[in-house]
């Protein structure tokens, strides 16, 4: 605590501004964007990379929260103030980061997987500032950025010779797919049924269980678009920058909108049921992966 009392005292509003900012890097909605646009715009290969090391990093991460449920440096130590635009992105437990998780798998996946200086030397600088980032505005404490930054570094560099190559990633997928989706229907089913002690933190719980179904619903859905990648679709990435845009901004308004019209209809299905989450986020999944990609080819002349 000492060290985030020392940050907390070199606090300015540039500063501030500055590591709210960065923050964002590691949000959930940053690791979409980047695996989404990776996917369908610059590499199949490396959008399953990073797919399958954000995945399985995060039903690790989230089952650390739930088994080790450390309470937010603010509550462990009163007298420590945050910065008060930090606390709304600030849910469940403290350890690990699942921002600083989040940032090295996505980035950490395009550092290995890529040669272009200015975008290693991006990905690189975020790596490092985002975590830092957690600890300045109070959010964090420097073991659940350290945490959650071994766990996701190992995760990239275990799973890179998965990735290397094409020949690599057929050979590997299908098993590495299904281990995911086993590994997340293991957590769900662990934080569902789990007998926690009495004084577990209820919103924190809820929180746990809801994001396991919400992540076996995803893990759910990878094998799926690779199958039907590699045996009915096998879409093309390639298009002119005007298609690459246009692709993205429609694609991304269209996700965006099955995923709230889903949750909409699931809620009045079947409201407060858990499975929901899982069927939302698989058909989440396999719209990103296996129905817009059918539109591609009109995106691949589009701007020429």
């Amino acid at each position: 605590m000492a060290f985030l009392h020392g940050l907390e005292s070199l606090r300015t509003p540039a500063l501030s501004a500055f590591f709210s900012a960065v923050t964002l890097a590691g949000d959930e909605t940053a690791f979409m964007l980047i695996a989404i646009v990776t996917f369908w715009c610059v590499s199949k290969r490396q959008g399953y990379y990073i797919f399958a090391v954000g995945l399985g990093g995060t039903v690790a991460n989230q089952w650390l929260k739930l088994a080790c449920r450390v309470p937010r440096p603010w509550v462990l130590d009163p007298t420590l103030t945050i910065v008060e635009s930090a606390r709304a992105g600030a849910s469940g437990y403290s350890f690990p980061s699942g921002h600083t998780q989040n940032v090295v798998a996505t980035l950490g996946c395009l550092f290995v997987s890529n040669r272009q200086r200015r975008l290693r030397a991006a990905c690189a600088a975020l790596i490092v500032l985002t975590p830092l980032s957690r600890m300045y505005l109070g959010v964090h404490t420097p073991m659940d950025v350290g945490c959650a930054f071994a766990m996701a570094a190992a995760g990239v560099a275990l799973l890179r010779s998965a990735f290397r190559d094409d020949a690599s990633c057929r050979r590997a997928a299908k098993t590495l797919f299904g281990a995911l989706a086993a590994l997340a229907l293991a957590y769900a089913l662990w934080a569902s049924l789990s007998a926690f002690p009495a004084g577990v933190d209820a919103e924190n719980l809820a929180f746990g269980v809801k994001n396991g179904w919400s992540l076996f619903g995803c893990a759910l859905g990878l094998p799926v678009i690779y199958w039907y990648d590699k045996t009915k679709l096998r879409f093309d990435v390639a298009a002119p920058l005007l298609g690459q845009a246009c692709k993205v901004a429609l694609g991304l308004a269209l996700l965006l909108g099955v995923r709230a019209g889903l949750k909409l209809a699931l809620n009045a299905v079947a409201p407060g049921a858990l499975w929901t989450n899982a069927v939302r986020y698989f058909f989440v999944v396999v719209f990103a992966g296996c129905v817009w990609p059918r539109s591609f080819s009109f995106f691949s002349h589009l701007g020429e």
